[in-house]
């Protein structure tokens, strides 16, 4: 029955690429509403239609197509060509790239994280675990750290983190957990609606995530410095509909990917410039954490939960040191030292 469906959705897919007077037309599957962290999706769609003439379009989707946490399996059988999913959301699926999410690995800026998301994403092992899924590893969706915002008193001493409901996934669940926290993984979509209805007491994002999803307009005060990790968001594409491009379209796709990062990049930029007039026109409380208390945070949670991340992937014939030193070199690399 699956071989089944994937060769009905391939078929769909070969009809539509030859399409009429030869046009190609692509599906992309996100989720929310435009905002920084879909802008080198929109941008690449404008890139690639300006190169091919508007002979290869692609069409980007918010909550259309498809759930969040559904996005793979939708690239895997071919109901969209392209579409944005984050390896927390179902780590066993692409196990390869949550070296990415492990906490505290020291990414300091988004230039950074790109470095690092482009040396795991050009590993072999990462590359064949998409390819069971039908997807191709196109470009990445670099974050800054996460950092909480919660109501009520701040938290900023690290008893405090326990039994702290909290919206985390990946590799920040498990450092919360570390600590006492109590993760859950529920989609950034319902984030707000978790906080608002008591499920969690805080809420771990990026500063886009938190005025996207409104989790800003709930907090009484946010972590400026926590910095425990970030989650990483490939944008995949269907290997079928990407093999199915003729030379001008794959060339059109592949050499937008640097400029719709760059893009990316620069809107990002504005954005972290302008946060701090964000907390102060919703008056939420900007916490600074103590040397101390990161210290303490970073001892209990770095190096075990790393370790133990490279012993499971061991088990399961994944290269777990190797990528984490992949992740090391390249962040070395990066910094010219």
């Amino acid at each position: 029955m699956q071989n089944t469906l994937k060769g009905v959705a391939i078929a769909a897919l070969t009809v539509s690429f030859v399409g009429e007077a030869g046009a190609t037309e692509w599906n992309v599957s996100v989720w929310g509403k435009r905002r920084a962290f879909t802008e080198h999706v929109e941008k690449l769609a404008e890139l690639v239609s300006e190169k091919t003439g508007g002979a290869f379009t692609i069409n980007v989707s918010y909550g259309g197509l498809s759930k969040p946490k559904e996005n793979l399996d939708g690239i895997s059988i071919g109901a969209f060509e392209m579409a944005q999913f984050c390896a927390g959301y179902h780590a066993d699926k692409n196990r390869a790239i949550t070296v990415l999410e492990l906490p505290f690995l020291g990414v300091n800026t988004l230039a950074e994280e790109v470095a690092v998301s482009n040396a795991v994403y050009a590993h072999p092992a990462a590359q064949q675990e998409m390819a069971q899924w039908n997807a191709r590893l196109l470009m990445t969706s670099p974050m800054p750290q996460y950092n909480l915002v919660g109501t009520g008193a701040p938290r900023d001493e690290l008893a405090e983190f326990e039994g702290m409901r909290v919206r985390a996934t990946g590799g920040l669940g498990a450092a919360f957990s570390a600590v006492g926290g109590v993760p859950t993984s529920v989609p950034a979509t319902e984030a707000y609606n978790a906080m608002e209805s008591g499920v969690v007491d805080t809420v771990a994002f990026a500063q886009h995530a938190h005025l996207s999803f409104g989790t800003i307009n709930k907090a009484d005060w946010w972590t400026a410095n926590l910095n425990p990790g970030t989650v990483n968001c490939p944008v995949v594409v269907n290997i079928d509909a990407y093999e199915a491009l003729s030379d001008d379209e794959r060339a059109a796709l592949d050499s937008s990917v640097d400029e719709a990062i760059a893009h990316y990049l620069t809107n990002y930029g504005a954005l972290l410039k302008k946060w701090d007039d964000v907390l102060a026109e919703k008056g939420v409380e900007k916490v600074m954490i103590s040397d101390a208390v990161l210290e303490e945070f970073r001892a209990k949670v770095a190096g075990p939960i790393s370790a133990k991340w490279v012993e499971d992937m061991t088990a399961q014939g994944l290269p777990g040191q190797e990528l984490l030193d992949l992740v090391h070199a390249t962040l070395k690399a990066a910094r010219g030292s």
